[in-house]
């Protein structure tokens, strides 16, 4: 099965582009400049991104979002059982840091064994270090205390945005875009997309049903993760047709 590179194939249409435009318009001829424009580009991208996250967060404090949160979270734990919070608990630790050690090292194993190479499971520990260094930093850029009701894990830091939300969503959905890039059979690929964005959804709910985030913190690190991975692909496509088309360049 051919491998799917949609968004690989817009990038190399607009450095085209790019290219053409500054050598007609302004006898620019430097290889690089279309790279670092494109790159630009989607760091204007995460900048509108990080607005909306902006947005979502000046209103942390409204009247009409806390009653959404505290409405959320009772419902959530209203389903509370020694069964669940067992399940729960389980969830949440594989969105901790244990958890992603066992997640890299499976992604290093996979990465060498069926592509020969170390690059993607690189990429995958590179999203997922930007993702939580970034997230201790808006923690405590927006400093928001955790929820008062009981908490059924013991946690030290600021609550919003919840890091396992956005960890999560950097990590594993960095994984779903791989998948999705790969030649595995559409079966598979289906089964392990659809597990994959379970896995992410349980983790944030399991944040909330063990009394740890608020419903917004979950929202709010699930925006923080996709923004970053959808600058990082961009990145690392950008280099990788660098690299293919201009291996010789001085």
């Amino acid at each position: 099965m051919k491998t799917l590179h949609p968004l690989r194939d817009i990038l190399k249409k607009i450095i085209v582009r790019l290219r053409t435009f500054l050598a007609t318009n302004f006898n620019y001829r430097d290889e690089r400049l279309p790279y670092l424009i494109t790159i630009g580009i989607a760091l204007t991208v995460v900048v509108a991104g990080i607005f909306f996250f902006l947005k979502l967060t000046g209103n942390l404090h409204t009247n009409g979002l806390t009653k959404i949160d505290e409405q959320v979270t009772d419902f959530v734990i209203s389903y509370r059982s020694p069964l669940l919070t067992d399940f729960f608990k389980t969830i949440t630790h594989i969105g901790d840091v244990y958890g992603y050690i066992v997640a890299v090292g499976l992604c290093l194993a996979l990465s060498y064994s069926y592509y020969k190479h170390w690059r993607y499971a690189v990429q995958i520990l590179t999203v997922l270090i930007l993702a939580s260094v970034s997230n201790v930093i808006l923690k405590h850029f927006i400093d928001r205390a955790r929820p008062t009701i009981e908490h059924l894990v013991s946690v030290r830091s600021l609550s919003y945005p919840s890091g396992h939300a956005m960890s999560a969503m950097a990590f594993y959905g960095f994984v779903i875009f791989l998948v999705y890039r790969s030649r595995f059979n559409v079966f598979i690929k289906a089964g392990i997309i659809l597990l994959l964005f379970a896995l992410i959804l349980a983790i944030g709910v399991s944040r909330i049903y063990l009394g740890v985030h608020f419903p917004s913190d979950i929202v709010g690190g699930f925006i923080a993760g996709m923004v970053w991975t959808g600058f990082c692909i961009v990145v690392f496509d950008v280099i990788d047709i660098f690299r293919k088309t201009h291996d010789h360049l001085p």
